[in-house]
């Protein structure tokens, strides 16, 4: 299942466009759909639980088998990204993505909310790693943030156009509905993948975008991690790891608020649903804006300066919705601020595996990143539904969020500068 396309119908030398902004462009769409279902989840959550009777524990329970699936997979897809390229792996995930999500509309029980939805998780793992592997091995790394950031756009504005749609989808049909709309989506990127992807530049007779032709990437040429048996040699990469740690607890902090804020304000704000699902539409435009600042920025300041002032705000924010998310107003706001450095957050993260680790081991890196940015999500869901289920508040959650925010900017601010910061 290989989706082999003949490349020289394309004439790719003869293109007016550089082939990288096709590559963009496409795997921008794939980011788009599947950030859709991923975070649309959180929208999607009130109508599944009231319809099917289920807990907020529950909830949670349902997203980790996702993550659960998807930590686990990430690290092979990554690897797979660097051994047999890009295109493969996530054509084959979108097929995957798309079935799950079909399944998705179909689930009565709790059982197999949480089987479809680890589906789901399997074609995600193709849908973030092996994306901005591809992604930054066509530009140059002077254009890295830049790049990023307008992909990264993608997972914002599908989060917005589910905060808008949705009310619209459950009005006219019910919410079983959102996730075979999405399903079909990623069907027909299966077919649009195979078409246009190419896994690198040098395989199409390109250059990467940005990058003299003379000019020979200088990052790490003496790196040892370039020899044989990378992983071992990563592992025992002391900023692999303060990277990790602070990957896992800002990714706690976020996810424990962005999944369940459309539930806060529906059942404990007591707002209607539709006004309750703007906050998805505020987070995901202000996703969008975060991501188009705060990323190309990060090309100029550094990656580790950039994270220490987005993780620093994030925090600021996660306070500020604990002390005064009580009002209407000052929860929009706030989120909207939380949403800035949230856009940015996954990315900048990313973007890492280039600054501190050779290109050829990029995805490889960002794959063993994955289960701390999992775990940390998977730890939130389970801790925030069981805590509001016990105490009928958020407000105990919200509270560990804002301490691991702190966290994650704590264990950055061990991380030396890179070369390329």
């Amino acid at each position: 299942m290989s989706f082999q396309f003949p490349v020289s119908s394309f004439q790719f030398r003869k293109s007016k466009i550089h082939w990288a902004w096709i590559v963009l462009a496409v795997c921008f769409v794939n980011l788009f759909i599947n950030y859709s279902a991923r975070l649309g989840y959180g929208v999607i959550l009130p109508e599944m639980i009231r319809t099917l009777e289920f807990g907020r524990t529950a909830a949670g329970s349902i997203f980790n088998a996702y993550l659960f699936t998807y930590i686990a997979i990430t690290p092979f897809t990554g690897y797979f990204t660097d051994r047999f390229g890009g295109r493969r792996v996530i054509t084959i995930c979108a097929f995957i993505l798309g079935l799950g999500l079909l399944l998705m509309g179909t689930v009565d029980s709790l059982w197999t909310a949480c089987l479809f939805y680890a589906v789901v998780g399997i074609g995600a793992s193709g849908m973030w790693t092996p994306l901005i592997t591809v992604v930054q091995r066509w530009f140059s790394h002077k254009r890295r943030g830049m790049v990023l950031g307008i992909l990264s756009t993608g997972f914002g504005l599908g989060f917005a156009a589910m905060g808008g749609a949705f009310p619209w989808v459950v009005e006219h049909y019910n919410w079983r509905y959102a996730w075979s709309f999405l399903g079909s989506a990623a069907l027909i990127m299966v077919f649009i993948n195979g078409l246009l992807l190419r896994s690198d530049p040098e395989s199409s007779g390109y250059q990467p975008w940005g990058q003299k032709k003379e000019a020979q990437n200088p990052i790490h040429t003496k790196d040892p991690i370039r020899s044989s048996g990378a992983l071992p040699k990563i592992f025992r990469n002391r900023t692999f790891w303060l990277i990790g740690l602070s990957y896992f607890a800002i990714a706690y902090a976020l996810y424990g608020i962005t999944t369940f804020m459309v539930d806060y304000a529906r059942y404990q704000l007591h707002v209607p649903l539709e006004k309750a699902s703007f906050l998805a539409t505020i987070h995901g435009l202000c996703q969008v804006a975060g991501m188009l600042i705060v990323l190309p920025l990060s090309d100029y300041w550094g990656r580790k300066k950039t994270i220490l002032f987005s993780n620093a705000m994030i925090t600021v924010a996660l306070i500020g919705i604990l002390l005064t998310g009580n009002s209407w107003n000052s929860l929009s706001i706030l989120i909207g601020c939380l949403a800035i450095f949230y856009g940015a957050t996954f990315p900048i993260y990313g973007a890492c595996a280039g600054d501190y680790f050779p290109k050829e081991v990029m995805g490889t890196v960002l794959g063993a990143w994955t289960p701390f940015y999992g775990l940390g999500a998977i730890a939130t869901h389970w801790i925030t539904g069981a805590l509001r289920d016990s105490t009928g508040v958020y407000d105990h959650s919200f509270l560990i969020n804002a301490a691991m925010g702190a966290m994650g900017l704590a264990f950055m601010a061990f991380v030396k500068n890179s070369k390329e910061s």
